[in-house]
């Protein structure tokens, strides 16, 4: 049973016993010494719980009041030219945070740094064409299936399939998604780029999957990622860590009516910065997000069908007067940087969200995603029956020498070795076991 120590924050690796104690704190500390950050976390042993944290003092100097937008100006990072001072600022920002992240091994803890600097490198290279009713991936990976969504073609890798849907460099072309749609494939190649490091039988796994039933919308959400903060423990508004997936909700109630600007779902990139998949040379800073959002207000009007609908254009306009209005921006900010309110209320709250969302864990021994079971159709009952008469007749087969004459015994022998060598044991004992059973014959 996972045990939160949420209030103290920082990384929380928990084991099962002091031998694993040990290992996590010389593994972990070496990768804090790799990132030349050893020398500036407090290690507090708690039971089997490792706590690693940011001192106080560091906390306040380089984020206060949790705000992270300016950890690479403090700690002089280029996290767009060096991949390890991406490392570094996701790693400081997990470590000064208010609430705790909760690993099962330090290895788990390092898996969610690298998977969160995936996030971030595939965010950035994402560019799509924004569409609310239509979508489209390359064909020679991807087919539509009525009832399924997108799924990926047999054989084709699903790493270059995410790679070849959503980045352009790669693909030559912009793909119709939604912003919801496009997040979760990025979170998907992030995943997949670790998992085939350390767990490739997991990626076979979610290969097979997409193949089959891709995982979206909130199934995906249930499946793959933890969700910290809540509207009853609220995240500080400014606080982010690199690779977080949050959502900016609109307040205004007329303008979020229109189909795809009820919010917007993006990542945080680090050194201030939010994913803009649609001009991916113009990543958001909090400030021109929160005017964007603001402004769809303005940008709303009712077409010739009678159907709500946004003119951006209108909406850029505005922004762009905004941001050379020290007032206004002043009393739009103040308005906007609010946490937002309840689902279904639209009165004094901003456009901030209570909480953000992080993937699961992924070695084999600790991985907690739980792909959803398959539905079994009547095809398939139809096939375990024909399975399980046909594991009858191997078993008739295997157990030919103990019945058959003395003339068909050495065929009899021979089949039944080759029989064991294909199956696995455990299924060649059953196998044995339920023909005894059904034969009368007792086990010696």
């Amino acid at each position: 049973m996972t045990r939160i120590h949420a209030s103290c924050g920082g990384i929380l690796i928990q084991v099962q016993d002091a031998a694993n104690l040990a290992v996590a704190r010389r593994d972990f500390l070496t990768y804090l010494a790799s990132l030349e950050l050893d020398g500036q976390v407090e290690i507090c042993q708690e039971g089997l719980d490792l706590r690693f944290r940011l001192p106080s003092n560091l906390t306040q100097a380089w984020a206060p009041d949790f705000d992270t937008s300016r950890l690479s100006e403090h700690l002089h990072l280029d996290p767009v030219a060096r991949v390890g001072d991406l490392e570094r600022e996701i790693l400081v920002a997990m470590l000064l945070g208010p609430a705790a992240f909760v690993f099962p091994s330090a290895a788990e803890a390092m898996s969610a740094v690298h998977i969160r600097r995936n996030i971030v490198q595939a965010a950035r290279r994402t560019a799509l064409d924004f569409h609310t009713t239509e979508a489209e991936r390359p064909e020679d990976y991807w087919t539509y299936v009525e009832n399924k969504g997108f799924t990926l073609l047999p054989g084709r890798s699903l790493i270059e399939g995410l790679l070849k849907a959503t980045q352009p460099d790669v693909s030559g072309q912009l793909y119709a998604f939604s912003c919801y749609r496009a997040t979760e494939y990025v979170i998907l190649l992030a995943l997949a780029q670790e998992l085939a490091a350390h767990n490739p039988a997991l990626l076979q796994r979610l290969q097979h999957q997409w193949e089959s039933r891709p995982i979206m919308s909130g199934q995906f959400h249930d499946v793959f990622l933890h969700e910290y903060g809540a509207m009853e423990t609220p995240l500080p508004p400014k606080y982010y860590v690199p690779g977080d997936r949050l959502w900016f909700r609109n307040p205004d109630e007329r303008s979020a009516d229109v189909t795809g600007y009820e919010g917007s779902w993006v990542f945080y990139l680090g050194d201030g910065l939010f994913s803009n998949f649609w001009k991916r040379d113009q990543p958001f800073s909090l400030t021109t997000k929160c005017l964007e959002i603001y402004h769809w207000r303005h940008g709303v009007y009712v077409d010739e069908h009678g159907e709500p609908q946004m003119d951006e254009g209108l909406v850029e306009a505005r922004v762009r007067a905004s941001l050379n209005d020290p007032a206004d921006k002043a009393y739009i900010l103040q308005r906007m940087l609010r946490l937002r309110d309840p689902k279904g209320v639209y009165q004094e709250g901003g456009c901030i969200d209570t909480s953000r969302e992080y993937p699961r864990c992924i070695h084999p021994a600790t991985a907690d995603i739980r792909l959803p079971e398959r539905p079994v159709g009547r095809w398939e009952k139809f096939l375990r029956q024909l399975r399980a008469r046909t594991r009858l007749k191997v078993a008739i087969c295997v157990s030919l020498p103990l019945l058959a004459p003395s003339h068909h015994a050495a065929a009899a022998h021979s089949l039944s070795e080759e029989i064991r060598e294909v199956c696995h044991v455990e299924q060649f004992v059953r196998i044995e076991t339920d023909l005894a059973a059904y034969l009368g014959i007792h086990s010696r």
